[in-house]
């Protein structure tokens, strides 16, 4: 790709395909899958374009880091489910009477590790999606001073304060705001790279 349009394209529709992604009862995760390759190759051009690495490096950052959120998340809960007895722990659930499970002592005794658990995976969870939305802001900053579409910052900070906000919910609506504007930014790219002040 040699080009600003294509990649205004690309990452127009990925964008948009990511958000879908997130309404598709079953393909929706493929969906999104797609939309970020397409992302990734229109975030690759523009940085190729644009002669900054650092933009492309910083977009692969964020990927990484997005992927260690539920890989801590997932390994965590995995590693508190061991410790709490895996499968024989929940047989043993099963085979307890109802009063016994609301005692305080044996529901923690039952249910302490576990609850422990899924404590330290979302703040774990949260911090590594505060680095990724860090990495993202970093990437937007760039492409936005090199196309000068302001809507790539605007993209970028959502980001950041959706994840910081993640710990108590609403940061959930606004990286679902962030989405929604990261489409408007894509589309929103120039044919050439804006001349700079210094040329």
């Amino acid at each position: 790709m040699r080009n600003l349009s294509e990649a205004k394209v690309y990452g127009g529709i990925g964008a948009i395909l990511m958000l879908v992604g997130i309404f598709v009862p079953y393909g929706g995760p493929i969906v999104s899958i797609i939309g970020l390759v397409f992302v990734f190759i229109a975030v690759k051009a523009i940085s190729e374009i644009a002669k900054d690495e650092d933009i492309f490096r910083n977009y692969l950052m964020y990927f990484i880091f997005t992927i260690l959120v539920f890989v801590a998340i997932i390994g965590i809960l995995i590693i508190a489910f061991g410790a709490a007895g895996g499968f024989s722990w929940i047989t043993e659930i099963s085979q307890m009477q109802s009063e016994e499970i609301t005692d305080l002592n044996t529901f923690w005794d039952l249910f302490g590790d576990m609850i422990i658990g899924a404590i330290v995976a979302l703040i774990v969870g949260w911090i590594l999606a505060i680095v990724s939305a860090l990495y993202l802001r970093k990437c937007y900053n760039s492409i936005a001073e090199h196309t000068k579409v302001s809507t790539f910052k605007t993209t970028g900070t959502l980001y950041f304060i959706g994840a910081i906000t993640l710990i108590i919910l609403i940061g959930f609506l606004i990286i679902f705001i962030a989405k929604i504007i990261e489409i408007v930014a894509f589309f929103s790219i120039p044919e050439t790279l804006p001349a700079s002040k210094g040329s």
